[in-house]
């Protein structure tokens, strides 16, 4: 009886090593993601390119006002928000646009009944022609005291001129409004301008067609640098030249203030639009081909054959296999393999 016992225990022990045993190689199968750094392929950034620090400003803004003095009673937009032309930003109290509107409109009744009995007698030739003129000349006076009492009431309701994102809100409700007195800023920032202050003994090197490249780290992107735009006075105190260069804002994601550094290049440089790596990022086969290590969409490294051109500083021209926009490991390589997940 005890020799069953014991033999049954030997068994449920193997049982349990071996289940042991395949829970092991299956927790050893999934191996955990790899961590690396990357970097996105861009435009020639060159060690030896001239940076400068700048700030975004928007394309163009635009102070939106009321034209007569009143109470604001509501406010219909927010600060950051987007808002289009002819979209209703504000209304202010319109108590007093509205009598004046009534009484307009009765003068006008008045002087078109008066009008229309005295044109009778007019017809009839009893009534003097400057009797007429007088009265047609009430008639164009009503009419035109009514057209501003109407304007008036219609001003009482304040709508943007322009599209764009509204920057800052200046009159909350139950504030009076002066006439002429910014209620709201409406900035246009499909395109922004990257201000940056250079030394007069660098600005003569910089050309309105000068190539930029601008990093953001806020949004943590890179962008190509449009027009250059040059001021021509300089900063009394620092002896600096403000310029700005225009830059393209698709999705908005620039904004106004965001610090930016701005990288000037030679317009002759190959760099400018080239595809530019770091060195150390560039491995070799046995069979002597080059690769990097790319990272696809679904974060999983693969080897990526490319030819190499000239290097500048610590960077290298890569003249076939990648494309701008690629992901490349430049950190962490050493423990990858085809086909490992990372995380970067």
């Amino acid at each position: 009886m005890n020799n069953e016992i014991m033999k049954r225990s030997v068994i449920g022990l193997m049982a349990l090593l071996v289940l042991c045993n395949c829970s092991e190689k299956k927790t050893d199968g999934v191996k955990a993601p790899v961590r690396v750094k990357t970097q996105l392929v861009s435009p020639g950034m060159v060690d030896n390119a001239q940076t400068y620090v700048g700030i975004v400003e928007e394309r163009e803004a635009t102070a939106v006002s009321f034209t007569g003095m009143g109470v604001v009673k509501r406010m219909l937009v927010s600060e950051g928000q987007a808002v289009g032309r002819g979209q209703l930003i504000a209304e202010m109290d319109d108590t007093q646009a509205r009598s004046l509107v009534a009484g307009a409109e009765a003068q006008m009744a008045q002087a078109d009944d008066a009008l229309a009995r005295f044109k009778m007698l007019h017809d009839n030739g009893s009534l003097p022609e400057v009797q007429w003129v007088e009265i047609q000349s009430k008639v164009a006076q009503a009419r035109s005291q009514l057209e501003v009492a109407r304007k008036n009431l219609a001003d009482c309701r304040l709508t943007a001129p322009v599209g764009g994102i509204v920057g800052r809100k200046l009159v909350g409700a139950g504030e009076t409004a002066l006439p002429s007195q910014a209620v709201v800023s409406i900035l246009d920032i499909s395109s922004v301008k990257v201000k940056v202050a250079v030394p007069e003994a660098e600005i003569g090197g910089i050309s309105a067609s000068t190539p930029t490249i601008i990093r953001v780290e806020a949004v943590g992107g890179n962008f190509q640098g449009g027009r250059i735009e040059k001021g021509v006075e300089a900063d009394a105190l620092t002896h600096t030249y403000d310029i700005r260069i225009n830059v393209d804002n698709n999705g908005r994601r620039l904004l106004p203030g965001m610090v930016a550094s701005v990288r000037f290049v030679s317009e002759g440089s190959q760099a400018v639009g080239s595809r530019m790596i770091p060195v150390t990022s560039v491995q070799r086969r046995a069979d002597g081909s080059l690769f990097v290590w790319t990272v696809d969409g679904q974060k999983t490294a693969r080897r990526t054959t490319v030819a190499i051109g000239h290097t500048e500083g610590n960077y290298v021209l890569v003249t076939d296999g990648l494309n701008m926009g690629d992901r490349i490991v430049t950190e962490g390589y050493q423990k990858l393999s085809e086909g490992t997940k990372v995380i970067y």
